[in-house]
């Protein structure tokens, strides 16, 4: 990886339930399945054969990329930020476009990203254009919508 996976210590462990949970009980379940249904003679016509296998490559293929994640990741816990004047990775910051309309944004890794919930991934263009930024400063941003300008307005990160 050409950059740093930074990662906030729950999303590491959202990342390690599901790799343990894949691992320690799905997968040897469906290997089971697989095993009993090899027993049952033509696999060529075997639904729970032909199907166990596809959905086995799509678990291994998972438990693959959650391992390379896991071991490229950098676990930073917000909590600890020493200069929290400044936007940086676990920052909740509020921002404001040209048109006043205030956005409430939480800086989190790329894995543990979700628009919906207002955490938005740390190589987002928006996050990008706001690293390094403090209360009052202007950034403008390329977005697919277009260039935008937005205020930080406020900046907290989490208590321990």
């Amino acid at each position: 990886m050409d950059r740093p996976n930074y990662i906030t210590p729950a999303g590491y462990a959202a990342l390690r339930q599901e790799y343990e949970a894949l691992f320690a009980v799905e997968r040897p379940k469906l290997v089971d399945t697989i095993a009993w249904a090899a027993g049952n003679g033509d696999r060529s016509e075997n639904g729970d054969y032909i199907y166990g296998r596809k959905r086995l490559r799509e678990i291994d293929r998972r438990l693959g990329w959650l391992s390379k994640r896991m071991k490229a990741a950098k676990v930073i816990d917000p909590a600890r930020q020493e200069d929290r004047s400044k936007v940086w990775f676990g920052a909740t910051v509020t921002i404001a476009d040209e048109d006043d309309s205030e956005r409430v944004l939480t800086l989190v890794g790329d894995d543990e990203a979700d628009a919906g919930q207002g955490r938005v991934g740390w190589n987002a263009p928006l996050v990008r254009a706001l690293r390094g930024a403090a209360i009052g400063d202007l950034r403008r941003v390329v977005l697919p919508a277009g260039e935008r300008e937005y205020e930080v307005i406020a900046i907290t990160y989490p208590t321990e």
